[in-house]
């Protein structure tokens, strides 16, 4: 298991919260496993549902046509690099 950064803990317990995941923590969630299919098992949904509560949360908005998204939404960590380097 991998120590999470600051941002990356700060990431996975809005995933986990906005997500209303139960039995998961954060130290659940290695940084550089995937998030959808057979890494946390997300689905579209809930990543529109992450994207609104880091619009929320971060003050910037993901767009769903942005090319980048599946490497922004890849793991926890390329996800909290994303954050940090465009929150408001």
């Amino acid at each position: 298991m991998s120590e999470l950064s600051p941002i990356e803990l700060e990431v996975a317990n809005l995933i986990i919260d906005s997500l209303a995941l139960e039995d998961i923590t954060a130290a659940d969630i290695v940084p550089g496993d995937a998030l959808f299919n057979d890494g946390l098992g997300l689905d579209s949904i809930d990543a529109l549902e992450l994207a609104m509560a880091i619009s929320q949360k971060y003050g910037f908005q993901l767009k769903s046509d942005d090319a980048n998204n599946a490497q922004i939404f890849s793991s926890l960590r390329n996800l909290a690099k994303h954050i940090e380097s465009n929150k408001t």
